[in-house]
């Protein structure tokens, strides 16, 4: 099939607006989602709906509300590199990797953060 090229970026654009929407948020596994934070010791640092060392994940998904894809880029970053982050207190330090073999579990963990 032979798109014109102003049709292509509309498509990729609207996919990822799926991708993004409520539809794909409602299919995260919350359960799922937990178990590999606590797994990873992310609530040392993190709770849902309160400042621990680090922003909870309410204030998280606040911040990035309506860029839900620099959310997901911005995190992904931050939990596979182990950049030094900036802490509640001022402070830095280098953030925690996450241990994780299965690609759409760190997916699901990072949207379950943005559905917060």
């Amino acid at each position: 099939m032979n798109f014109p090229t102003v049709r292509t970026p509309l498509l990729a654009a609207s996919l990822m607006a799926f991708l993004l929407s409520g539809s794909a948020v409602a299919a995260v596994d919350a359960d799922a989602a937990k178990s590999l934070a606590k797994k990873n010791d992310c609530f040392k640092c993190h709770a849902i709906d309160k400042t621990k060392k680090g922003p909870s994940y309410q204030k998280i998904s606040a911040k990035y509300k309506g860029k839900e894809a620099e959310g997901m880029e911005k995190m992904h970053k931050n939990i596979t590199t182990g950049p030094k982050v900036k802490l509640e207190d001022g402070s830095e330090e280098e953030h925690k990797i996450i241990e994780v073999k299965d690609p759409a579990e760190l997916k699901n963990l990072l949207q379950w953060i943005l559905a917060q």
